[in-house]
């Protein structure tokens, strides 16, 4: 007999099918709509038009089935536990290729997310998903998460916060992807994502295959351990004080109270910062 808790895990990973299956579909009616544009016009897509046919992650939007009989609370009767944002504008720069290799792959590297509800500390897996590390260790010196909101947060099913979109909408990218990496990390184990993983988001579709090396900047932090299949490179892990942050962000809910929307919290990236040690 399945167990209630079966079917609950059963019903997170369709869910998240479906959004990834709808995101894929959305980006390939969005590639045709341009290419279109590009006939017509003959110039050569760039800044937010290019900027939204890139890579992106799970789809924002989703029927809500599968939603809790326990909502989050009401944007109105939540309190946001976090600061006003620094001033400062999201930059919007793009690039057509993946940045040339340049971190040492024996070194040490973490990542800290200042952000408006506090500090979110992060140790980087750099010899185990070199390029997903360089990536950010290029984007974060180009000042390409700061003043960014972290767009969307899960509280039903599959229990993460999705950051690194400057459009804030879950449709934007640095104009190029990434190849999936250290998708048999040893903490994946049953199908799960550990508490405290960072991990990156992407396009893939299982059912069709189609997606893979779709990464782009977006990526999740996973504060409650979530069902979900190992296709998204784990590429580093939440510090002690990181996942206090988090879990106060959880706890202020999101915004449809059906377990899948933007953060009740006001959560910004004022800087993001990538140090060697």
């Amino acid at each position: 007999m399945v167990t209630q808790e079966q079917r609950k895990r059963q019903l997170a990973r369709e869910k998240f099918l479906r959004q990834q299956q709808r995101r894929t579909a959305a980006r390939r009616k969005a590639r045709m709509r341009n290419s279109v544009i590009a006939s017509v016009l003959g110039v050569i897509l760039v800044g937010s038009l290019a900027l939204y046919t890139s890579g992106v992650l799970k789809d924002d939007g989703d029927d809500k089935a599968n939603a809790s009989a326990s909502a989050d609370p009401s944007p109105s009767a939540v309190s946001d536990p976090c600061k006003k944002p620094a001033e400062g504008k999201v930059k919007t720069a793009t690039w057509k290729k993946e940045p040339a290799l340049t971190i040492d792959k024996s070194a040490k590297y973490t990542m800290k997310l200042a952000t408006t509800c506090g500090d979110i500390d992060i140790a980087l897996k750099a010899s185990a998903a070199p390029h997903t590390v360089n990536s950010f260790n290029f984007l974060a010196s180009k000042g390409y998460f700061d003043h960014t909101k972290c767009h969307r947060l899960t509280t039903n099913g599959i229990y993460v916060l999705q950051c690194g979109d400057p459009t804030a909408a879950g449709t934007g990218g640095p104009g190029y992807t990434i190849p999936d990496e250290n998708l048999k990390d040893k903490s994946l184990k049953g199908q799960t994502y550990p508490a405290g993983t960072v991990a990156m988001a992407n396009q893939y579709n299982a059912q069709t295959g189609e997606g893979k090396n779709s990464g782009g900047s977006q990526f999740f932090l996973v504060y409650q351990d979530s069902p979900l299949p190992a296709n998204y490179t784990p590429f580093g892990t939440v510090s002690e004080s990181g996942m206090t942050v988090l879990k106060k962000i959880a706890a202020a809910g999101e915004n449809t109270g059906q377990g899948d929307g933007a953060p009740n919290a006001t959560v910004v990236i004022n800087k993001a910062t990538v140090t060697k040690s």
